[in-house]
């Protein structure tokens, strides 16, 4: 591949939507097959769409052997720069940051009707200035965190541990294992095929889809950089009653303890009793069948404790990187309060602490929060307070109780659906807040939102009554080496 061969082929350059693997036919291929699969349904014969009055359609019982096609394939999907030398990704990387800027310069300015109001300096565009993409200090398997589904594979077989290919809405789902992908690493692995090798000696048939029933679910593999490993196995109960239930957790811990999957060398082994598609441990808990509650990592000086439902970014040696950008952009001295919003285990906040006269954070997962206070005593800081609920609830009763004359720098750090738009209001009309900076791992769709609502003038509508930010600098954060996902920072200031 040429660099922009492949930049038009991932949408760069190009209409969006095309998929790398559709750029060359495989020698291998008919051209029958390699016509469907450009169309986004290469596993034609894979599985059939099923009408809607019928509850589940004939399943093949031989798709073909896993052979190298189908590892590449995975790998297109999973990994869709694994092709291009890193330098290449971090371009293609930089491009794609540089057209979300261009477009929300778009927003803004159309917003506000005039030219040159929202920030300079400006080139090409921009809104503000574009730094280059720092990168990721480790690029292969670099991984602390992996979720393998459970689901038929290229040879029919419903108990195959890996990635999926193919999507539900076209009904091609194939589970193929990810043995060859590079950002997972062989632990991880490892331990999702020793969890292959127990489900079929099982006879306990897996959960493919809820209403055709089945048990065994997805595994959640946690490392660290000291070897320790935690597994999480969910498992869909249906109506067994305790004591069979007991029994299936006693044949996995037995399998890990003493049995095949013993080399895995597990640090702890979870299981967790799941009937929708994802269960926090309010509501449903983690149970601990044997070893360690938690797993530790090292990172920026201190010890952070992580609990298995708490939020931890998947590249630790990234996240330094990350974590160390955004303490320079928030420029918090021992005049200010730090507010760290979605703070996770509070490692942001944590790490920033010496420099700042308080850290007050707020995350919505309550384990995370226990770890989060766990980690400030074992490090002896005392100038923290957690907060555990929905942002939207406590962040504008935490702000009334704070004297306008203290300033306050407030760091966000929200999932993929970006903010609540009563935290935006919140700090939007917060006049002591000053400097904030938006950690974003998808910097469009809702996140523009939080943007433009950040921006734009004031609003008495949308109750957007303080002072507009301006956007002054963004910063790109790799995390995700071979993927198309970026860690954005931006800065603002009011």
């Amino acid at each position: 591949y040429s660099l922009r061969c492949f930049l038009s082929r991932v949408g760069l350059f190009s209409k969006p939507g095309l998929l790398p693997w559709c750029a060359r036919k495989p020698s291998d291929w008919s051209q029958p097959f390699w016509g469907t699969a450009c169309k986004g349904n290469f596993s034609h014969g894979i599985s059939k769409k099923c009408p809607r009055d019928q509850k589940s359609c004939e399943k093949p019982t031989y798709l073909g052997p896993l052979d190298g096609s189908w590892q590449e394939r995975l790998a297109d999907v999973v990994t869709p720069l694994w092709r291009l030398s890193y330098e290449e990704q971090l371009k293609v990387k930089f491009e794609a940051q540089k057209k979300i800027l261009q477009r929300l310069e778009s927003s803004l300015q159309m917003l506000n009707r005039i030219n040159g109001t929202i920030t300079a300096p400006k080139s090409e565009g921009l809104c503000c200035l574009l730094h280059p993409v720092i990168p990721s200090p480790i690029i292969n398997g670099y991984r602390n965190k992996s979720t393998f589904s459970v689901n038929r594979g290229p040879d029919g077989n419903p108990k195959t541990v890996g990635y999926y290919v193919g999507t539900w809405r076209d009904g091609n789902i194939v589970c193929v294992q990810p043995n060859h992908l590079k950002n997972i690493p062989q632990k991880h692995n490892q331990v999702a095929q020793y969890y292959e090798v127990f489900l079929r000696q099982s006879p306990m048939e897996p959960c493919l889809l809820f209403h055709e029933g089945g048990y065994w679910r997805e595994l959640i593999v946690r490392t660290n950089n000291q070897g320790h490993t935690m597994a999480i196995i969910i498992f869909h109960p249906q109506e067994l009653s305790q004591e069979e239930l007991h029994i299936q957790k006693e044949a996995i811990k037995e399998f890990f303890i003493k049995g095949p999957g013993a080399v895995c060398d597990l640090t702890s082994l979870y299981f967790q009793e799941c009937k929708m598609t994802h269960c926090s441990h309010q509501q449903s808990p983690y149970q601990l069948l044997f070893g360690e509650p938690h797993i530790f990592e090292d990172l920026l000086g201190l010890k952070i404790r992580i609990s298995p439902d708490a939020f931890f970014q998947i590249n630790t040696a990234g996240a330094e990187m990350l974590y160390r950008t955004v303490g320079e952009l928030s420029g918090v001295n021992s005049n200010t309060i730090l507010l760290d919003i979605c703070c996770g285990t509070g490692v942001i906040g944590l790490s920033l602490a010496r420099h700042a006269s308080q850290i007050l954070g707020i995350e919505l997962v309550e384990q995370a929060v226990e770890d989060a206070r766990w980690t400030a005593a074992f490090n002896g800081i005392t100038n923290c307070e957690f907060y555990t609920g929905r942002a939207e609830t406590i962040l504008p009763q935490l702000l009334k109780s704070k004297e306008d004359r203290q300033l306050i720098v407030a760091v966000v750090n929200p999932a993929r659906a970006g903010l609540h738009y009563q935290v935006v209001q919140a700090i939007r009309n917060c006049r002591a807040i000053r400097t904030l900076v938006f950690v974003s791992c998808k910097p469009h769709g809702e996140t523009t939102r939080n943007i433009i609502e950040l921006c734009c003038p004031p609003n008495s509508a949308k109750k957007l009554l303080g002072e507009p930010f301006v956007l002054s600098r963004a910063v790109p954060v790799d995390l995700f080496p071979h993927t198309l996902h970026c860690e954005l920072v931006l800065l603002f200031t009011r």
